[in-house]
């Protein structure tokens, strides 16, 4: 048995130092197969679900190398190079942070807390690639990089789980932060804070921070599989076709009297339930908060629609409709201004309008039988 596993060893070791002249294939192929992924996600989901489950797979090698290693180092025989494994290690997170970053890129409201949780993204993309400087965060700073860890695990099952499992957002985004605080407790070993039962304690005190606040900060992170693919402001609704209709100047009396129709298209995983809301807001004050069902798998998107009826006294202003999940990430945003004046007041007109970026690309239509 032990020299089966010394061979496996010489193999594994052989293998990866061949792979060394290749290393910089893998962020593009990564971020291939994220665009890949993400277009397909509703088309040809079994395809976008399978690169998914590759991501896993290869997440679950990476752990299997580690737990190897630290049997092997405690029977006294060869583990895998610190810097061997460093390797491995920077390989697998290329491809989670390039294979994630298109969903995120789509999904994200730039107006928002989410920018900066994208962009946090893009930065350890761009990191993970630069070799002097993941080295150097690999080998002198363990606590920076236990953290870099625990962002890609975070970040892989929050994309994944509701493609292989049909998860909502909310229910991803809670077995996110419980992977990130388990999977984080192998390299906040790496911290040698204490030994025995206090240093125990205390590693798994800072892994279950990690989760809890990540939790809390959920409104800054966007909602990976979610996204708005179509929307509209309208005075009247054609429930049988699901097409907004008319148009009128958003003025008091207007909504007064006739009421506003907020249409969005929400694009989901085919499979997936949800309940999100449509709040609306009034110069940032929350005046009413609408709950919709919807259900993925449709290419365009799952039309959904609000009526509001009821406007409050001085309702001029700017007035924004937030798509939220049930746990407060949101989807989007339509905005429009109420004034006196119909000249400066929004012309609602039944017009549906399509996002800029990814969710607004029709790539798929450039390739044959999707």
């Amino acid at each position: 048995m032990s020299s089966t596993l010394t061979a496996l060893y010489l193999r594994l070791t052989g293998l990866v130092e061949r792979t060394k002249r290749w290393h910089w294939l893998w962020p593009p192929i990564g971020f291939a197969a994220g665009i890949c992924s993400f277009f397909l996600v509703n088309r040809q989901q079994w395809l976008g679900g399978l690169l998914a489950l590759g991501m896993m797979l290869a997440w679950l090698i990476l752990i299997a190398e580690g737990l190897w290693s630290r049997l092997r180092r405690h029977r006294g025989q060869n583990a895998l190079p610190r810097k061997l494994a460093t390797f491995v290690a920077q390989l697998i997170q290329q491809e989670t942070l390039c294979f994630t970053l298109p969903f995120f890129l789509a999904t994200t409201d730039w107006a928002s807390g989410q920018a900066g949780f994208t962009l946090l993204l893009c930065g350890a993309t761009l990191l993970s690639i630069l070799d002097p400087f993941y080295y150097r965060l690999a080998e002198r700073h363990r606590w920076l990089y236990f953290g870099f860890h625990a962002l890609c695990v975070f970040v892989v099952v929050l994309v994944t789980l509701p493609l292989l499992l049909e998860l909502t957002t909310g229910e991803s985004l809670l077995a996110a932060c419980a992977a990130m605080s388990l999977f984080a407790l192998p390299s906040v070993a790496n911290l040698r804070i204490a030994r025995g039962l206090v240093g125990g304690l205390a590693m798994i005190g800072i892994s279950v921070m990690l989760g809890v606040g990540a939790w809390g900060a959920r409104a800054w992170i966007p909602p990976a599989t979610l996204w708005i693919n179509a929307s509209s402001l309208s005075p009247d609704f054609d429930a049988a076709a699901r097409a907004p209709r008319g148009e009128m100047q958003l003025t008091p009396a207007q909504l007064s009297a006739r009421g506003l129709y907020a249409y969005t298209a929400i694009r989901a995983p085919r499979g997936l339930s949800e309940k999100v809301y449509h709040v609306w807001r009034h110069d940032g004050e929350v005046v009413d908060r609408i709950a919709l069902n919807i259900n993925g798998g449709r290419s365009e998107g799952y039309r959904a629609w609000t009526h509001k009826t009821a406007f409050p006294q001085g309702s001029e202003g700017e007035w924004r409709i937030d798509v939220e999940t049930m746990n407060g990430q949101r989807i989007g945003s339509l905005r429009f201004l109420v004034s006196d004046d119909p000249q400066q007041a929004t012309l609602a007109d039944s017009t549906i309008s399509q996002p800029p970026g990814i969710p607004g690309w029709r790539i798929t239509n450039l390739i044959p039988g999707l």
